[in-house]
């Protein structure tokens, strides 16, 4: 389950790391989101099980031009490394140039660039998620029994997760002709707008079985605009969500969401110091490393508690 396998992928960090003063740079792209505010915690408490290794953080906000920035005030300052957890990954091209410019190790974690391959010396620690949104699909048609609406809630349209997950739903229902896609809008991976959201699908009357949405964060919103409406998440609309953090594990306890799937960023956070690390002291590394999703449900949702 999620400790083996979160013992599997960090067995290699039990002794700290021999090192004196190693200065990592840290760009999130929006620490107001609860998943990657959660990540930034977990990257600090393990910075802090390390010798001599020190962390800037810094937060984006959402801006494309204020992490480009950041990142050029990493390499101006000659930073050891940097990891970024992208805004927009369809915009990285530039963050990537200077790093490689400056000879500074670059991870990029959680959010993916959008290009194929990665050149030497760029690093990437995530999870793969098509996957995810085919496992969370999977879950929901079978519990549909095959037929049914479903609307589809997406995150931020300038993330890859949004348009990998979405793929992972939809390449699902090639396999269920009679589960109809009825509605499929962002509300950009926040609660409020997702309560906003399926209100306004509830308002138009238009017959909706199940929800699917790219992070647990939007499918709790959706659950309590059911509630709301005087329906029950769960019954009346079954709800999936993604990610898997306390919060989602929480709605599944109660029975608002139907399913959700497990992304680990703990190991993505410190996967990702752990990579910089490497890089800095030139041992041999995998550039890429993928940390599997773990399906959750009602039955097993206590598994996935205190990480």
């Amino acid at each position: 389950m999620k400790k083996t396998l979160y013992a599997l992928l960090l067995s290699a960090v039990i002794a700290p790391w021999a090192m004196a003063d190693v200065r990592i740079g840290v760009s999130i792209a929006q620490v107001d989101d609860v998943f990657l505010a959660q990540m930034r915690e977990y990257m600090a408490a393990h910075a802090k099980q390390l010798q001599g290794v020190n962390l800037q953080f810094e937060d984006a906000q959402g801006d494309v031009v204020r992490q480009l920035n950041q990142v050029q005030n990493f390499t101006s300052q000659g930073v050891d490394a940097i990891i970024v957890n992208p805004v927009d990954t369809a915009a990285t091209q530039k963050i990537t140039y200077d790093a490689l410019s400056a000879k500074i190790p670059l991870v990029y974690v959680n959010r993916r660039p959008d290009q194929p391959e990665l050149p030497q010396g760029i690093g990437y620690v995530g999870s793969d998620e098509v996957k995810a949104g085919e496992m969370q699909m999977q879950y929901l048609a079978e519990k549909m029994g095959g037929k049914g609406n479903l609307a589809i809630m997406l995150g931020l349209l300038s993330n890859n997760a949004t348009h990998n997950r979405t793929l992972g739903v939809k390449t699902v229902l090639k396999n269920y002709p009679d589960i109809k896609v009825v509605e499929e809008q962002t509300a950009e991976w926040q609660r409020s707008k997702a309560m906003d959201l399926m209100n306004n699908w509830i308002l138009s009357g238009k017959k909706i079985d199940a929800v699917a949405a790219n992070a647990d964060e939007m499918a709790i919103g959706a659950a309590m605009a059911i509630a709301q409406s005087g329906m029950t998440p769960g019954k009346d609309i079954l709800i999936g969500g993604s990610d898997g953090g306390p919060a989602g594990l929480e709605a599944v306890k109660k029975d608002q969401l139907l399913v959700t799937v497990y992304q680990d960023n703990k190991a993505q956070a410190v996967g990702s110091i752990d990579l910089a690390l490497k890089m800095i002291k030139k041992e041999p590394y995998t550039a890429e490393v993928t940390i599997p999703y773990q399906l959750i449900t009602k039955d097993n949702y206590q598994a996935f508690l205190n990480p």
